[in-house]
């Protein structure tokens, strides 16, 4: 396979593969994050004034509004959404600015010989991969989470 096909073949089979997962990782991660930290807002909101109603379902909603709050803000520090998120999208944009890079042949790529070229992008694009991987790991463990979702460490693609 010639340089360019390798090169080519790399770009959009792994670097477009990862930048798509760490996109819909990041969008997952963020979207629980929001309902996590609406839900404490809200029912923390209307927790008071529940309790403050004289009606007969106030108190048993306001107790039940309570434990979802608590679960709720209990969750979130456990699974860190807002850090995954964080993570997940700072990685996604960093492989699309190397693939821009790349691509058009500026930045750490002015210059460079095709086959020097492919080679800086396979290393700094499996650098990011395994910075990704060893924030989110260190995020996870001081969350006090034992990796029990394989599915976020699993490489795209794969079963």
């Amino acid at each position: 396979m010639s340089g360019a096909g390798a090169a080519r073949e790399y770009v959009e089979t792994r670097l477009g593969q990862y930048q798509q997962w760490y996109d819909r990782k990041a969008m997952r991660s963020k979207a629980a994050h929001l309902r996590m930290r609406t839900l404490a807002v809200v029912g923390g909101a209307l927790v008071p004034v529940l309790v403050n109603l004289d009606v007969p379902f106030a108190r048993v909603t306001a107790t039940v509004l309570s434990l979802l709050v608590v679960a709720s803000v209990s969750l979130e520090s456990v699974y860190r959404y807002r850090e995954q998120w964080k993570n997940y999208r700072s990685t996604e944009q960093l492989l699309g600015h190397e693939r821009i890079y790349f691509e058009t042949g500026v930045g750490p790529y002015a210059g460079l010989a095709e086959a020097d070229a492919l080679t800086l992008l396979v290393s700094r694009v499996e650098k990011a991969i395994a910075n990704e991987n060893s924030a989110t790991l260190n995020v996870m463990t001081l969350g006090g989470q034992v990796n029990s979702d394989l599915e976020y460490r699993r490489a795209p693609g794969t079963p």
